[in-house]
């Protein structure tokens, strides 16, 4: 059953701006899904990690003080992501931040809990 959404404009001039300026959604669910993959503690730190270079799994898990399995599904999930890349030397899988967009969210987002901490 389909049900009717009743709204009440009570500014139309701001309601027309808001409207003018929208992201087109497919965009907002990436962005949604990005931030997902990001909104996981042990994911922030891995990339937290990752900020100050490449690094392999096993150098990750004593980073983290986890096991290296545990720490291989996280960066699945971040890989998949693209969040993380991988490169391979030998029997050996380095990883390192996608590009320098991820560094820069990451920057941001602190920047913003450390200035509302400050409050």
């Amino acid at each position: 059953m389909n049900k009717v959404r009743e709204t009440h404009c009570i500014h139309p001039a701001d309601v027309a701006r808001a409207k003018l300026g929208r992201t087109e959604a497919r965009e907002l669910e990436g962005v949604a899904a990005l931030l997902g993959a990001m909104a996981d503690p042990t994911r922030v730190r891995i990339l937290d990690a990752l900020r100050m270079g490449e690094l392999c799994v096993g150098d990750l898990a004593a980073v983290l003080q986890m096991t290296v399995s545990a720490v291989s599904h996280q960066l699945r999930l971040l890989r998949t992501a693209r969040l993380v890349r991988a490169r391979k030397e030998g029997k050996v899988v380095f990883y390192v931040l996608d590009d320098e967009h991820v560094e820069r969210i990451l920057d941001i987002a602190l920047d913003h809990c450390r200035e509302r901490g400050a409050r």
